[in-house]
């Protein structure tokens, strides 16, 4: 119980938890989570995903679990179950469950409908949704299992029902994608984001995890996160920039961070990038600076029709005849514009509250300097000599005066010169 040994231990267990948050993937750690807020993580979410899946096979009898798939992804209020069809018993399906997310500003008949409108879309850079439901408080959705898995799994070499810390946290081998596949695999990402955005249809849930590999074609998953209204993997990221303020925007900036991760097979360290690793074309490196770059994140995102415009990916030729559908009726899509508004309000907001408490810690910091400090003493130690020396001047003039009263002179009375204002500088909080 030495004090200062615990004040030593307490040191090193803040740097421990500073660089534990400051990872990405281990600060969405429903571990992490509960161990520093355990109050609102203390739900048991598989549980809560087991009650509603039993309620859905009650009405729904031809489908059956085959096993849970655990931990497979990132978010803590999202499961996975691996499924089968009864009288298809060697078929594999996978089950997503999850509940509301605080950006969830459809109506629930609304969210139903477009929920259940989810596999009557058909693109040939979409994932197929085989099934979806929702009831008013979470979404159900059944794909196809693919067992070559996503567009991280290449990357980082790993087996799709692993858990995402396992997957993902410690690669062994850190190795990027070839040119052609970056160049092939980020025109069909860019094409089907341009597609959506076309349609009015808020994503902004673009990440590698998020694109099924099917052959040599990237295929989008998770169209349903935005109605929910989850938040996005990259959300502390974007977060940080004002000029990032639309779903489309968003979007762009994600597929930046898609884009680094499969030209150098690992995340940025930080964003914005000051400085980017040689790559296997200054083309990729002109992209990445207009989306991840200090210049980029400070002044705006580029359009998904900017970006297919250039000489990465302005060249590659999509062989595909699948027609893409997906037809939302009038009203549903006046619901989604709407939600849309109320989504970018909201990060507009929080983005105002990030960058005034940010000039608040560096007005604090900069007033709690020693540098500025030592300035302060020096001007507080000029300001007392000054106050001294005319306080001097005042009391050598007044005695002065009463002499020459005495002696019945009349010279002029001389006034103290008026103290100056003090050149000390006060820092007003912002």
């Amino acid at each position: 119980m030495d004090r200062e040994f615990i004040a030593e231990r307490q040191k090193g267990l803040q740097n421990y938890l500073n660089v534990i948050t400051t990872n990405h993937i281990l600060s969405n750690c429903e571990l992490v989570k509960k161990f520093l807020d355990p109050n609102n993580y203390s739900a048991n979410y598989t549980e809560i995903a087991l009650q509603q899946v039993s309620m859905f096979f009650r009405s729904e009898p031809k489908w059956e679990v085959v096993e849970p798939l655990k931990d497979i992804g990132w978010r803590i209020r999202k499961k996975y179950f691996l499924m089968k069809i009864k009288n298809q018993p060697k078929e594999r399906l996978v089950l997503s469950w999850a509940d509301l997310g605080p950006d969830k500003y459809l109506s629930d008949k609304d969210f139903q409908c477009l929920i259940k409108l989810l596999p009557s879309c058909l693109h040939p850079y979409i994932y197929r949704v085989t099934f979806a439901t929702a009831n008013e408080s979470s979404a159900l959705l059944i794909r196809m299992f693919n067992e070559k898995g996503t567009l991280k799994d290449l990357i980082y070499k790993a087996k799709p029902k692993d858990p995402f810390l396992k997957k993902y946290c410690n690669p062994k081998k850190i190795q990027g994608l070839e040119l052609q596949q970056i160049k092939t695999y980020g025109r069909q990402i860019l094409e089907v984001l341009k597609f959506l955005h076309d349609k009015g249809f808020p994503y902004g849930h673009l990440h590698a995890s998020n694109v099924m590999l099917d052959g040599d074609t990237c295929r989008l998953l998770d169209l349903e996160n935005s109605l929910l209204g989850l938040p996005s993997f990259y959300r502390p990221y974007f977060t940080q920039f004002r000029k990032i303020n639309t779903l489309e925007s968003v979007d762009v900036h994600c597929f930046g961070h898609l884009l680094y991760e499969m030209t150098y097979g690992r995340p940025p360290d930080s964003v914005p990038v000051h400085s980017f690793p040689p790559a296997p074309s200054m083309a990729v490196v002109a992209v990445l600076e207009s989306t991840l770059s200090c210049e980029a994140c400070k002044n705006g995102m580029p359009t998904t029709s900017r970006l297919l415009q250039m000489p990465l990916f302005s060249d590659v030729l999509l062989t595909t005849s699948e027609k893409p559908q997906f037809k939302i009726p009038t009203k549903l899509k006046e619901a989604l514009r709407i939600a849309k508004e109320s989504v970018e309000k909201r990060l507009i907001e929080e983005q105002k509250q990030i960058h005034q408490h940010r000039r608040l810690t560096r007005a604090q910091s900069h007033h709690g300097s020693e540098e500025e400090r030592k300035k302060r003493k020096i001007l507080a130690r000029k300001k007392s000599k000054r106050s001294a020396i005319e306080n001097s001047e005042e009391h050598s003039t007044k005695y002065s005066n009463s002499n020459n009263s005495g002696s019945g002179a009349s010279s002029p009375l001389t006034p103290s010169s008026p103290t100056p204002p003090s050149t000390a500088v006060e820092h007003a909080p912002f």
